[in-house]
This record gives structure tokens, sequence and C-alpha cells, in this order.
């Protein structure tokens, strides 16, 4: 799959070393796991049900609709949205995770808080 970040800071962030360094070893590692896991992955549908694994990568709810995430160190999430205008639905509405092949990274946060 293709990723994408929204912005040069989280490039920065997210996929340099020392970027990274600022995370903490254990949430440095698992970024790069994760990003490695979006990378490898065909599309969305590879990393869900039931092949979610740890990663956990699941559609977000509420204010956060349109978003996805795959877990991190509790309670941060890695977040992105597809990255495709518009987003693929499926014949019942929803996202079509079969047809993301390209998705744009948000941030890290806690979206439990």
């Amino acid at each position: 799959m293709r990723i994408r970040f929204k912005t040069k800071k989280l490039i920065k962030d997210l996929n340099t070393d020392k970027g990274l360094a600022k995370r903490g070893a254990r949430q440095a590692m698992l970024i790069k796991q994760r990003l490695m896991l979006l990378e490898a992955a065909e599309t969305l549908a590879d990393l869900g049900p039931p092949y979610a694994g740890p990663a956990r990568c699941h559609e977000l709810t509420g204010n956060r609709a349109g978003q996805l995430s795959v877990d991190l160190n509790h309670p941060y999430r890695l977040l992105f949205v597809p990255d495709h205008k518009p987003p693929p639905t499926g014949p019942e509405g929803g996202l079509n995770w079969s047809q993301v092949t390209a998705v744009t990274i948000i941030g890290v946060e806690d979206t439990h808080g």
C-alpha cells in the first residue's frame, strides 16, 4: 500500500530516526512496525479481521468517523485516512477495505481522551 504523510512535520516525527527517538524506544519501534505493516499490505483488507493481529486495525467513530487506526503502546494509536477521493464504499455504504490501496498518516494520538 502507498503511504503518505499529511504534513512535512509528520514525516520528520514519524519517518526519521531523529524524530522517532523523541517518542521513546517502545513507541518508535511500534510506529516503524505499523508503517511497515501498512506498506506491505496490498489493500487495507489485508489488515482487517481476521488478520488484524496485535495492530488491531479498525475504523473510528464519532468525531473521528472516516479515520482508521492501528494500536501502538496503550493508549496511543497511529491514525490514518484512505488516500482516495472519494474513499471507496461498499454496496451497503461504509468503507470498502479491499479497494483502499493508499493511506495518509494524520498523527499519533490517544483517541480515548
